[in-house]
């Protein structure tokens, strides 16, 4: 809930209130300005928290502090989650060797940040009439890319333009991996025995 949603003390303009204390206690159903006297006299917040309900459901509550816990852990959510941009690098369908190795050097550097690249193939003019030697191209990136990417969406002509995404592989084959070369380790110091 935003502060904007929430109705604090004298913005409530409701008669009757159904009011729960700081702990969470029932008090029951009362009007306002009684609610807003017991909050008062516990040097509390009236917030309104459930607004729908009928009548309205109020907690007596430290707002300020509430406030800030909900911002605590909004900041630690954000920090938690993975943000993923799509780079984009652009081609031509008759590149030279050189440009798309500096391209194919742009696209893997994105990939190893853990972006996802959009590989796009621009046609102009007559070039839209082979468009096998776009996919001629997004096929030598792909392959070029290797093991290192997942095709997420194949080459696909989209007006002017064939485009095609990629995303950095997950990489969980490490610990099997390990687990592998522990295996085979303790079979062959029991073969030595």
């Amino acid at each position: 809930m935003s502060r904007d949603s929430l109705r604090i003390n004298e913005e409530i303009r409701i008669r009757e209130v159904r009011v729960t204390s700081a702990t969470g206690e029932q008090l029951g159903i009362m009007p306002t300005r009684e609610a807003l006297r017991m909050a008062e006299e516990q040097h509390l917040d009236l917030v309104e928290v459930a607004p729908k309900a009928k009548p309205p459901v109020c907690r007596i509550m430290d707002f300020g502090k509430y406030r800030y816990e909900q911002q605590k852990r909004e900041k630690e959510a954000k920090k938690k989650q993975k943000i993923i941009n799509i780079k984009e690098v652009k081609l031509r369908p008759n590149i030279e060797q050189h440009d798309f190795d500096v391209k194919l050097k742009n696209a893997l550097r994105f990939v190893e940040e853990g972006n996802k690249v959009k590989v796009t193939i621009m046609f102009r003019g007559r070039e839209l009439s082979h468009p096998e030697l776009g996919k001629e191209v997004l096929g030598r990136v792909a392959e070029r890319l290797g093991d290192s990417v997942s095709i997420e969406r194949n080459a696909k002509l989209e007006g002017k333009n064939m485009t095609m995404i990629v995303a950095p592989k997950v990489q969980k084959t490490s610990k099997s991996k390990k687990s592998n070369k522990t295996q085979s380790e303790g079979g062959n110091s029991n073969a030595k025995d």
